[in-house]
């Protein structure tokens, strides 16, 4: 079965090195595009950051609609534009990292501790635990004390302070699965994973897969995003009337 996936890095800069991850698991007959938004912030650690990039990440979105994807994956585990995305979107699959690993992590055991970079996310993540439904799961969040640019520059004190805080979740919290809380911190969970004994979820490897399952669920049964409550689409007329959108791609 053929699929489109678009895989959005909502920063200045693409990664090479989280495309290149990403290349190794994708399935054999999906066709992956990698695409940043070439401008704005380096990280999304803080809510204005997040709130700058959300106009120029839903337009992408929209022509990523018009490209045919079958469905878009926006690389940040606070799963920003995920909502918006889905509203303004008539079939294409939108899939957020913590939405997709936090319910694959609830499958995978009775409780699931969520490593943060920094406390200041938490908040955040706890309302979209409730939202999911799934605060009931969590076993603990963990924090790291490092920022997302630091992730991928000194791999073995990462790797160190991953590996103590997911120690302290598994013997003091109860936690039985365990959830890197950002995108960046890929190409730890392996590693972590067998120092550890337990699963270790990889939330843009997770947003991936699912994405796949999601559009192969679309593709065989028509399963797709609810067009009524939630993710009702605003009238196009209104959205080119009051010049809410790119033209060309709302016609």
């Amino acid at each position: 079965m053929e699929k489109k996936i678009l895989y959005i890095n909502p920063v200045r800069s693409d990664d090479p090195q989280e495309l290149k991850i990403l290349s190794r698991v994708v399935e054999t007959r999906t066709q992956l595009e990698y695409r940043s938004l070439g401008t704005g912030p380096e990280h999304l650690e803080y809510k204005y950051y997040r709130a700058v990039i959300l106009p120029m990440l839903l337009q992408m979105i929209k022509r990523a609609e018009q490209e045919e994807f079958d469905a878009v994956v926006i690389s940040c585990f606070l799963d920003p534009g995920v909502e918006e995305g889905r509203e303004l979107t008539e079939g294409m699959i939108i899939v957020g990292p913590g939405e997709a690993s936090m319910h694959i992590a609830a499958t995978l055991g009775e409780a699931f501790s969520i490593l943060v970079t920094h406390r200041n996310i938490i908040p955040e993540i706890t309302r979209n635990l409730d939202r999911f439904g799934l605060k009931g799961k969590l076993a603990s969040f963990r924090s790291i004390n490092m920022g997302v640019l630091e992730l991928q520059q000194d791999k073995e004190t990462v790797f160190n302070r991953f590996k103590k805080v997911a120690r302290e979740a598994i013997e003091h919290d109860g936690a039985e699965v365990i959830v890197l809380g950002c995108t960046g911190a890929y190409g730890f969970y392996e590693r972590l994973q067998r120092a550890l004994g337990v699963p270790v979820v990889d939330p843009g490897i997770a947003a991936l897969k699912f994405a796949e399952f999601l559009v192969g669920l679309k593709k065989q049964f028509e399963w797709s995003h609810t067009k009524i409550g939630s993710y009702k689409s605003p009238p196009k007329e209104e959205i080119l009337e009051w010049g809410l959108g790119e033209a060309e791609v709302w016609q």
